[in-house]
């Protein structure tokens, strides 16, 4: 395991408190439509509406201490626009590689942010693959989502967080900054609560990764979910998720969207697709956790408001 729990805990004293100690609260309306108690830990109230702020204040304040001046990410729209947010913050020039085919919401808050935007015809792993000639190129410095261990222990501080009894912890799975960072915290600190990822069954690698215990690639990703649509799992964090992850678990694009109509109809929140993969999980298997406590973390929403309309108000 690359994350320590005391690193972590630090972390809290360079994020920048406006992504810090979010809302955690238990929905009864959305408990009684999923026959459990639901809490919901919303990541969207920030700058950038979305966890990866805290994971690019750690590199942003860590580039600044080493003297550097730019770096260069591959996202597909919310680490983009967390790097522009981090960098302009202080000081540093940021180029962000997206998919042309990543959603307008999302690139236009990265140009708005300042950072220099470059499209590839492809997806994500064609922007990643991008960035990392950039970087080569320049001379500066390449943020990998989730390689890089500060997303993944900003992200944890979302576990410091969760406060209270709950008997299991249901998070967003696609590069895994998110699912390893929560799940070590929650792991160290509540070794008895279940810790859950879910992916979309469209882009599974990482959770096909996880069942075989070695990475597993995948030719296409295909879902709605764009946030957590990788193909090529990272070997250090595969490594990670198998010390923290009680299960995996794939859901449909159906049950994506039932989830986001029921955020909408029991919390007010307008969501992205990989926001509502908790409550997927649970729309697919309620038996399952049928009168359990189980959180979900809500960590974007980031979203087109005309896609949105078309998924929720069918």
């Amino acid at each position: 395991m690359r994350l320590d729990l005391n690193r972590i805990r630090a972390a809290r004293q360079v994020i920048d408190p406006v992504f810090l100690d979010t809302p955690l609260y238990r929905c009864e309306g959305l408990g009684r439509a999923l026959g459990c108690t639901v809490s919901v830990k919303v990541e969207t109230v920030n700058p950038v509406r979305s966890f990866k702020g805290r994971g690019t204040e750690l590199v942003t304040s860590r580039l600044v201490e080493q003297g550097r001046d730019a770096v260069v990410c591959a996202s597909a729209g919310n680490l983009g626009q967390a790097l522009a947010w981090s960098g302009r913050r202080r000081g540093l020039d940021v180029t962000v590689v997206a998919s042309n085919r990543a959603p307008e919401a999302k690139l236009a808050r990265i140009r708005a942010l300042g950072a220099e935007l470059e499209l590839v015809d492809g997806d994500f792993e064609m922007a990643r693959e991008r960035a990392v000639r950039v970087a080569r190129e320049r001379g500066i410095r390449l943020l990998e989502d989730s390689l890089d261990v500060e997303t993944c222990e900003g992200a944890a501080t979302i576990g410091l967080e969760l406060r209270g009894e709950f008997e299991a912890v249901l998070i967003a799975l696609g590069g895994g900054a998110m699912a390893t960072g929560v799940g070590h915290v929650v792991k160290t600190t509540k070794p008895g609560t279940e810790v859950i990822c879910v992916q979309p069954a469209g882009a599974p690698a990482l959770t096909l990764s996880w069942r075989a215990r070695r990475v597993v690639t995948t030719d296409t990703a295909d879902t709605i979910a764009d946030g957590v649509a990788g193909r090529f799992p990272i070997q250090e964090v595969l490594d990670d998720l198998l010390a923290v992850a009680d299960d995996a678990v794939l859901v449909s694009e159906s049950s994506i969207v039932a989830g986001m109509r029921l955020l909408f109809e029991h919390t007010g929140l307008v969501v992205e697709p990989s926001a509502a993969l908790g409550v997927a999980a649970v729309l697919e298997d309620r038996d399952r956790f049928a009168g359990r406590h189980v959180v979900t973390v809500i960590c974007g929403s980031n979203v087109d408001s005309g896609a949105h309309r078309r998924w929720v108000h069918p």
